[in-house]
């Protein structure tokens, strides 16, 4: 599993003093973009492909309140994918300072080609990467042929 530990900052918080719903998929993109990052896939990286990836769906559900001031934690795994990579699903779970799972993000896409502006397949240097995702327990393979 990948996690990262947060801080969280005045401006991801509303007015009732918890965290707004936004921030938390902000959390979650942010550990996708780390993960990318220690993979040597950084933002630049994939524009030289021309590639970047691209949301269908994205699910969040709440369970416990984050306060202001509050450090938290989100890990990220792989839930379902292509053999290819080519279309996945990233389940995030975020903790609260206590340790309580306060909330589950779930985002579902592809890979977006950002000069035919097509989905598209990973180069087989990044899918090489990226073949090793720490996965769920519950991983479902995506058969595109079964849409």
């Amino acid at each position: 599993m990948f996690e990262i530990s947060f801080k969280t900052i005045w401006a991801n918080f509303d007015p009732n003093r918890h965290m707004r719903h936004t921030a938390y998929s902000d959390y979650a993109a942010e550990v996708r973009a780390r993960y990318f990052l220690k993979h040597n896939l950084s933002l630049d990286e994939f524009a030289k492909k021309h590639i970047g990836p691209v949301i269908f769906k994205e699910q969040t559900v709440y369970y416990k309140e984050i306060k202001m001031g509050s450090n938290i934690k989100v890990n990220m795994l792989l839930s379902a994918a292509t053999d290819n990579l080519e279309r996945w699903e990233f389940t995030h779970q975020i903790f609260n300072q206590k340790g309580e799972l306060s909330a589950v993000v779930k985002v579902s896409g592809a890979w977006f080609d950002l000069q035919k502006r097509k989905l598209t397949v990973l180069p087989d240097d990044v899918l090489q990467k990226l073949q090793n995702m720490p996965k769920s327990p519950d991983f479902k393979n995506i058969n595109l042929n079964n849409k």
